[in-house]
């Protein structure tokens, strides 16, 4: 018994050296062929990492490759994108691939520059954010992947690189070009969510500018007995109207109201309905308050003649106001529109009335108001903006008053417009609002359309008259032009003050 214990507690205690060891030694090998299992694995696995990371595996997912893209460019080039490569062709061979290590997203090719030659544009990545030099306080390049715009010129048998930019500071999942012509041309960088970002060549690189123009267009300003005797007992101060908008005409490129009442200087000339004459104080507001354009062009345009055109016409153009839709007794040369220039886009203004309330145009002065009657003279007119113009608007004095549908003679000349790409519409005279909507053409062109927007100020009793509302859009570069961006509707509500005073309000934080 004592020589069986003595055994066991030397297999227990390790007394048996040989043993201990040879378990020793094979317990050693199954750790270092974990060991090197595990560094072979590891390795292998960042092997591979590196192999997907330095492909581009691991870039973002909103990417959308553009693939399978060919262009025949002026010169004789032929450019590809294919396999996120570009290559470029000219004389039947090859001349030019995009370097190693760039992934193209995108390429593009126009005169961005404005030089009068086409350049190659790549929406691309590499690693690292500046290319073989950076700037001075840069001590080392980052390794990640980035975005960034090359852009080549085209010279023959060969590519010159002219702009090689360092990361562009946003992500861009759509580059295009937009604008007029060469000479005005934009790059447009869209981002993930939709946001478009808009840039021009500067001597050298892209400058980021803001090339949206806004609108804000008034209806009716509509001038009853009610309120011209309040204004006048102010001394002709009649700034009141505007006080709860000067915010929005500050803010906005272009703002537009419908003076629907020619203006007039002698008391003996005031009058409400069906014949007004409004004090020209009237229109000395609307300048002072900072309305950029007038309309004029109304049913009630020659309630006072040939004299309430010419002081009504008068009164804005000598202080470098718009005034659109009438023409006096010097002006004997059809100008159905006029051009206004902001932000470097040209547009064509047009404004037009159905009618005059059966008040005939003075004989010899055809076009002293502009009349929505010879459609073949509308589509004409539209055409020859389209030669000087980039954006055709279009305001105009119809429907059927009192009424929220739009009618027939409504719909006649939308289609008219349309037909002539008309980019927005702009309708009052009905006093109340209607529907506005984005339309678009048989050719893809879109066009919106506010059929009534209603009154600005009026002394109507009807429910329905006191409320109106602002017009609100805006006009960019896009792809191959011009195009609305945004657009909406402020509501507007007119009240009348102890007092007798009119005032026009807009929701709060408008």
């Amino acid at each position: 018994m004592d020589t069986e214990l003595s055994i066991m507690n030397r297999r227990f205690s390790g007394g048996d050296t040989g043993e201990s060891v040879a378990f020793a030694s094979r317990a050693m090998r199954l750790s270092w062929k974990k060991i090197i299992i595990t560094v072979t694995a590891l390795a292998l696995s960042g092997a591979v990492l590196y192999v997907l990371w330095s492909g581009g595996a691991f870039l973002p997912g909103w990417i959308v490759w553009e693939e399978e893209k060919t262009m025949e460019i002026s010169g004789g080039y032929e450019v590809s994108l294919t396999g996120k490569t570009v290559h470029v062709v000219y004389g039947g061979g090859e001349i030019w691939a995009s370097p190693d290590g760039v992934k193209v997203q995108q390429v593009l090719s126009c005169d961005i520059d404005r030089d009068g030659g086409e350049e190659l544009i790549l929406l691309c990545w590499k690693r690292g954010r500046f290319g073989n030099h950076k700037p001075f306080w840069i001590e080392r390049d980052e390794r990640s992947w980035s975005q960034h715009i090359f852009v080549y010129e085209y010279a023959k048998d060969r590519m010159v690189p002219q702009w090689m930019s360092s990361y562009i500071g946003q992500d861009v999942a759509e580059m295009a070009s937009g604008g007029g012509d060469a000479s005005r041309r934009w790059l447009l960088l869209t981002d993930p969510s939709g946001e478009i970002s808009y840039w021009r060549w500067d001597s050298w690189g892209f400058r980021r500018e803001d090339a949206a123009v806004s609108f804000a267009v008034f209806g009716d300003n509509l001038i009853h007995e009610p309120i011209y005797r309040y204004g006048m007992n102010q001394g002709g101060d009649f700034g009141f109207l505007f006080d709860n908008i000067g915010g929005v005409l500050e803010e906005s490129d272009i703002a537009v109201i419908n003076q629907e009442t020619p203006l007039v200087t002698k008391f003996s000339e005031y009058g409400d309905y069906p014949r007004f004459g409004t004090p020209i104080q009237v229109g000395q507001a609307i300048v002072d308050a900072g309305f950029d354009v007038v309309t004029c062009a109304t049913n009630h345009a020659l309630d006072r003649g040939a004299e309430g055109i010419h002081t009504t016409k008068e009164c804005f153009t000598q202080q470098g106001v718009l005034c659109l839709g009438i023409q006096t007794e010097q002006e004997a040369k059809y100008r159905p529109y006029e051009i206004l220039v902001r932000k470097d886009i040209r547009f064509a203004l047009f404004n037009y009335t159905y009618g005059t309330n059966g008040i005939s145009l003075p004989e010899g002065y055809p076009f002293m108001v502009h009349l929505l009657e010879d459609e073949e003279q509308v589509r004409a007119d539209m055409e020859n903006a389209r030669r000087e113009a980039d954006v055709l608007l279009v305001f105009v004095h119809w429907g059927t008053e009192d009424s929220a549908e739009v009618d027939d003679f409504q719909k006649r000349w939308t289609k008219v417009f349309l037909d002539g790409r008309a980019d927005v519409v702009v309708g009052t005279h009905p006093h109340v609002l209607q529907e506005y909507e984005l339309l678009e053409g048989a050719d893809g062109h879109r066009m919106l359309v506010y059929y009534s927007i209603g009154n600005f100020v009026s002394a109507q009793a009807e429910k329905s008259c006191v409320k109106g509302g602002m017009a609100r859009f805006w006009i960019a570069p896009a792809p191959g032009g011009y195009g609305v961006t945004e657009y909406g509707l402020t509501p507007l509500t007119i009240t009348r003050e102890r007092g007798g005073r009119y005032m026009v309000t807009m929701p709060e934080g408008e």
